[in-house]
């Protein structure tokens, strides 16, 4: 049995300093959460004075806003069902599985939401990711038949038996990525995006070793003031749980974050700058 010589970039764990909380006074006191609600939309309020910002009917913006979670309090588990030791980043746990192999991290978390809301969408044609390497993982040619062949760095299409449209075919092709695409790769297939014109789908990534991402999964904005804020999640490394961060810069905000966050973005385990928003 051969070990791939692909290199694979996944996203580490990375101490930080507690990042102390913000004295801007945004809005009055508001209860957000509440912990009944079983979606981002009905779980998380707006702070007083904003407003959801308006989606299109299913659109990937929909898709996020109304991604399913587990009850209040649930833990993050990793790929194993054991508890990741920091217990204290999250908001809330996302209600989608992680699989039992240490694959989907942080890149792999942006990619299977994605791929997942396509996939929903009957938009096959534009499920797509490159592996680090540059070869284009596509899941049109997956899904008639052929399948990918990894040997040492040469990567290729090769025969297989006839085609499957079944979602556990679906999910053994983005396996495939996940072992070999990293936030190096989609950090190169994505495009830069200006702070003010932010999106939800949206991503902020670092492709490297380490490296790491998380994506906009929500917005808010006040009318009055024009100021806006957002909401992230990720995953990270083992395999986890992808999971709703908290806002340590501003607790009486948290889950949500301000736009104007100047140019460094804090969160519970990743430092990101303005310059690393980038879109699909």
């Amino acid at each position: 049995m051969f070990l791939p010589t692909i290199l694979l970039l996944f996203c580490f764990c990375k101490s930080e300093k507690p990042v102390p909380e913000s004295v801007n006074k945004l809005v009055e006191k508001k209860e957000i959460e509440t912990p009944s609600g079983n979606t981002i939309e009905s779980r998380f309020d707006t702070p007083e004075g904003f407003d959801r910002i308006a989606v299109s009917e299913n659109s990937f913006a929909q898709y996020l806003r109304k991604l399913p979670l587990k009850p209040a309090k649930t833990d993050v588990l990793l790929f194993n069902k054991n508890k990741k030791a920091n217990q204290s980043a999250h908001a809330a746990v996302i209600d989608i599985d992680t699989g039992n192999r240490d694959l989907q991290q942080c890149a792999d978390a942006v990619m299977r939401l994605r791929a997942e809301y396509l996939f929903s969408q009957k938009k096959y044609d534009e499920i797509h990711f490159d592996f680090v390497n540059g070869f284009n993982a596509d899941y049109k040619t997956w899904r008639s038949g052929k399948r990918i062949s990894v040997k040492g760095n040469e990567v290729k299409w090769i025969a297989n038996n006839s085609g499957s449209t079944s979602y556990e075919s679906f999910r053994k092709y983005l396996n495939m990525v996940f072992a070999y695409a990293g936030t190096a790769s989609l950090e190169k297939e994505m495009k830069n995006i200006e702070l003010s014109e932010m999106e939800i789908g949206d991503v902020f990534i670092q492709g490297g070793s380490p490296g790491h991402a998380v994506i906009v999964v929500d917005m808010a904005e006040n009318k009055n003031t024009g100021k806006k804020l957002f909401m992230l999640a990720q995953s990270y490394m083992p395999a986890q749980d992808i999971h709703v961060l908290k806002n340590f810069n501003n607790k009486k905000i948290s889950p949500w974050y301000e736009l104007n966050f100047g140019e460094v973005l804090n969160t519970p385990e990743w430092r990101f700058t303005k310059n690393d928003l980038k879109r699909f």
